[in-house]
């Protein structure tokens, strides 16, 4: 039941039962149409103003007192179920304190009923009744403030995944689209030098971005379908450590001096483990052409088994630039590639220029 709903079924409860007890009402007429009229009004101001503590209990304890008027000495008037709406009414709109000390006053006045002007064992049940009404809709509302806390937190989760969404496609963006640029203007660059004196090999470059291009484009269809949908069985396997070959070919062919040096297999890297190492030698060689052009790069990759070390580095040459907050996206995304799977990387500049090195646990290394 919403908060609305309640607060207009509960003055109409208390109105029936009052207009119940005002027609078995052992007082005079006028006194209990007075009192009950008096009692309906109060419920019905407080479902219009919807007052909350200590003002929404002062209401309510009147309008009990209205109640207690009209059913004055007479255990078996149907009037007195009012007193357990509004003691329900208390328990669920108000603080809990506030509540029970309402729930308590309630049971006072029948204890006081009992024991003063009746000693039928009606009145029993109606402090049980009163007492009941009141825990359950204690619970009920401590149910309903769970359930609004469960809401808040699935919201805010399916906000986070979407953030963490976006920016696994940004990460995987950044890392395809960067090298496939790099790459391309460098072969686009060599065919623009030799297209006067060599059109052969202006051919050969422009033919190699080309394909460099079109691979890229491949790859990032790839990488969209399975952040959609990373089960898809119709969709090749993602880049892993078994590609860093052809990776570093492209960058030979673009002109650029890279010694790639493996030791172990790194077929027993897993799937996610294999494209984090991939794409931060994509990332980390695509800096070095950037930020050091003239330097060669060397790449060396140790799967053993306590660990999964990787480097790269410049040989020689001027140094790589730092980013001029110390922290670029590339960086931020090859460190981010890393920790995701449980490892940690730095990168920095070195005696010969800038070194990035990345460490995996063995947990993502498949047992033989």
């Amino acid at each position: 039941m919403t908060e609305r709903a309640g607060r207009i079924a509960a003055p109409v409860a208390v109105a029936l039962f009052v207009v119940i007890g005002i027609v078995r009402s052992n007082q005079p007429a006028a006194l209990a149409l007075a009192a009950g009229a008096g009692s309906i009004a109060v419920c019905v101001l407080l479902a219009i103003r919807s007052p909350t503590g200590w003002p929404l209990v002062t209401g309510l304890a009147t309008a009990a007192a209205g109640v207690t008027v009209v059913c004055n000495g007479n255990p078996s008037s149907l009037g007195w179920f009012a007193l357990c709406v509004l003691a329900g009414w208390a328990a669920l709109y108000a603080p809990t304190p506030q509540s029970v000390a309402l729930s308590a006053g309630i049971v006072a006045v029948l204890g006081a009923q009992w024991l003063q002007i009746s000693d039928e064992p009606g009145w029993g049940a109606w402090i049980a009744g009163t007492v009941f009404t009141t825990v359950v809709c204690l619970l009920a509302r401590r149910q309903r403030a769970l359930i609004e806390q469960l809401r808040e937190a699935q919201a805010g989760l399916a906000e986070r995944t979407r953030a963490e969404e976006r920016n696994r496609i940004a990460g995987e963006m950044h890392d395809v689209i960067g090298h496939a640029l790099t790459v391309s203007l460098l072969h686009v660059s060599s065919a623009r030098l030799a297209l006067d004196d060599d059109p052969d090999t202006a051919r050969a470059s422009l033919a190699e971005a080309e394909r460099l291009g079109q691979q890229s484009l491949a790859e990032v269809r790839q990488a969209v379908g399975m952040l959609r949908d990373p089960h898809a069985s119709t969709l090749a396997p993602m880049p892993g450590a078994a590609q860093l070959d052809d990776l570093v070919t492209s960058f030979r062919r673009a002109g650029r001096t890279v010694r790639l040096e493996i030791d172990g297999d790194p077929g027993r890297l897993t799937t996610t483990a294999g494209l984090a190492v991939y794409r931060i030698v994509q990332e980390a060689l695509t800096n070095v052409v950037r930020h050091a052009p003239d330097a060669a790069a060397r790449v060396r990759l140790a799967v053993l088994d306590d660990r999964t070390r990787l480097v790269v580095e410049n040989d020689g040459g001027a140094p790589a630039v730092r980013p001029a907050d110390g922290m670029g996206v590339g960086i931020i995304s090859m460190r981010e590639r890393a920790e995701s799977v449980g490892g940690r990387l730095t990168a920095g500049p070195a005696d010969f220029g800038w070194r990035v090195e990345a460490v995996l646990p063995p947990s993502h290394q498949v047992r033989a």
